[in-house]
């Protein structure tokens, strides 16, 4: 299982990134995904979650309505669309895997992790 995130950079405020997580040594398809995030000296939070292909999705209030989940099965990666960012989106953002229909609590303390990307939000 390895999980592989890119996709971050430097954006100005109000900007927009998206990231990648792409998967190998598995089908995606089958299992839940989640993105997290961590900013200097604070605990790793959830960001977005897809429990699987059903569509069921989950976001923190922080982000609903400026980030969107997505899958593409067919490159077996799972994207994270950030608009409307805020500096306080900076941070070092994480994709995790779990089994399909594991919660964003479920995939925090046991997920199998990649490395993170960094994104800085700043004028």
């Amino acid at each position: 299982v390895q999980l592989q995130a890119s996709g971050g950079g430097l954006v100005q405020p109000g900007g927009s990134l998206r990231l990648s997580c792409a998967a190998s040594g598995f089908t995606l398809d089958y299992y839940a995904i989640g993105w997290f995030r961590q900013a200097p000296g604070k605990e790793r939070e959830g960001v977005s979650c897809s429990s699987s292909s059903d569509g069921s999705t989950y976001y923190a209030d922080s982000v609903k309505g400026r980030f969107t989940i997505s899958r593409d099965n067919a490159k077996n990666t799972v994207y994270l669309q950030m608009n409307s960012l805020k500096p306080e989106d900076t941070a070092v953002y994480y994709c995790a895997t779990g089994p399909r229909g594991a919660t964003m609590r479920w995939l925090l303390d046991f997920g199998s992790w990649g490395q993170g990307t960094l994104v800085t939000v700043s004028s």
